[in-house]
């Protein structure tokens, strides 16, 4: 395919986005369609369309329109591109851009600017203060690709020349002390010897440092409330917790049971049917920790549909699961255990301020440590928090 019929097939991606259809599934019902496109073809179309969705808002004032085509087109100007070099008509391209859409555009407000929606802007400054530009345009970019090296089996070093072996070019990160930046060939990872053999896995930066944060110790029992896939959980096995995966939608973990056999650690899986007898037989944890349904804030690179969908009425319930997800936590662990707590989000509402809402109503706990990542850093951003008795 000719780069103009790259984004000629962008176009009608986002056209099926804009109608009401997820992302994804707008995404691989094209490739179903089109199965003469290879890899390369479709890894370039997907990168369009998400770099047109992190910057959808900028995109819609430079490019004049809410159709796929206006939004490629104000993407491309964002970019310092001339769109005309794309729309030519030729080779399964665009059409050339009409005298009207030459024309159109305009200069985004600051919201547009920054791509974030209008109603939430204003906590991003109440959260982030002179900050808050900073971490936003970065969420307009693509975020990096970071591994987590599993050190129960490789150091840093082995794992590097591992994967440079497959051409895979990653350097050590500073956000943790397990985690390589890929810096070349990023497709590469998931049929390479390294994660095959469970050498590394893919995981941001910062949610490599969430996990250190934890400061867990070998044979510590350790609940992952809300494991999700369960890279977290993954890390807490590296470092020889023994741990209790759990989330309340048990099909988010159906890999992970061949994700620890490959790295090597066992994970005991439990579901929320599954988890009082758990606990009546084997008893409370010494940490209990969650990373709890958030907006995401902190990660829309790599979910930038997010923050279109999210609405005032989905924060304020986010709110309240947040509140009780922490109160259930204080359930769940032995005398003199540990309750933590983390978002993917940089909103306060959702971090410092639940910390302070749970010490208020639990007199008897203390903020030990807390701590704010952000996309400035490198990594996501993430927020993370251990709570004790006093």
């Amino acid at each position: 395919m000719t780069p103009g019929a790259r984004v000629a097939a962008a176009i009608e991606i986002l056209d099926l986005y804009l109608s009401g259809t997820p992302a994804e599934q707008a995404l691989t019902g094209w490739g179903r369609r089109h199965r003469f496109a290879g890899s390369k073809d479709r890894a370039a179309i997907r990168d369009h369309v998400f770099d047109a969705l992190r910057r959808l808002k900028s995109s819609r004032a430079l490019g004049g329109g809410d159709t796929g085509r206006a939004i490629m087109i104000g993407l491309l100007r964002g970019q310092g591109r001339d769109p005309d070099t794309l729309f030519t008509g030729e080779g399964h391209a665009p059409a050339p851009l009409t005298d009207a859409e030459g024309q159109a555009g305009r200069a985004p407000t600051r919201a547009e600017r920054l791509d974030c929606p209008d109603w939430l802007l204003p906590q991003f400054d109440d959260s982030l203060g002179p900050q808050a530009e900073d971490v936003l345009l970065a969420l307009r970019n693509r975020a990096p690709v970071f591994l987590r090296v599993n050190t129960a089996r490789v150091t840093l070093d082995q794992a590097q020349e591992i994967l440079s072996r497959d051409g895979i070019v990653t350097q050590p990160h500073a956000g943790a002390d397990t985690a390589l930046e890929v810096l070349e060939n990023p497709r590469k990872i998931n049929n390479s010897r390294a994660f095959l053999d469970g050498a590394v896995e893919l995981q941001d930066a910062a949610s490599q440092a969430v996990v250190a944060a934890l400061q867990v110790t070998p044979g510590m029992r350790v609940l992952d409330y809300c494991a999700g896939g369960g890279g977290k959980a993954l890390a807490l096995a590296a470092m020889g917790a023994e741990v209790v995966a759990h989330d309340i939608a048990p099909a988010r973990m159906k890999d992970l049971p061949a994700r620890a056999a490959r790295a090597g650690c066992r994970i005991q899986i439990a579901t929320p049917d599954s988890l009082p007898e758990l606990l009546a037989v084997q008893g409370p944890f010494d940490l209990a920790f969650a990373d709890a349904p958030c907006s995401g804030s902190g990660s829309w690179r790599r979910v930038p549909q997010g923050k279109w969908l999210l609405t005032p009425d989905r924060l304020s319930a986010l709110h309240r699961t947040q509140r009780q997800v922490l109160a259930l936590l204080a359930t769940l662990i032995k005398p003199g255990g540990v309750v933590a707590y983390a978002t993917c989000s940089v909103l306060t509402s959702e971090n410092r301020v639940q910390v302070n809402g749970f010490v208020a109503e639990h007199p008897d706990y203390e903020c030990a440590f807390d701590r704010q990542l952000l996309p400035t850093d490198g990594g996501d951003g993430f927020y993370v928090a251990r709570l004790g008795r006093t």
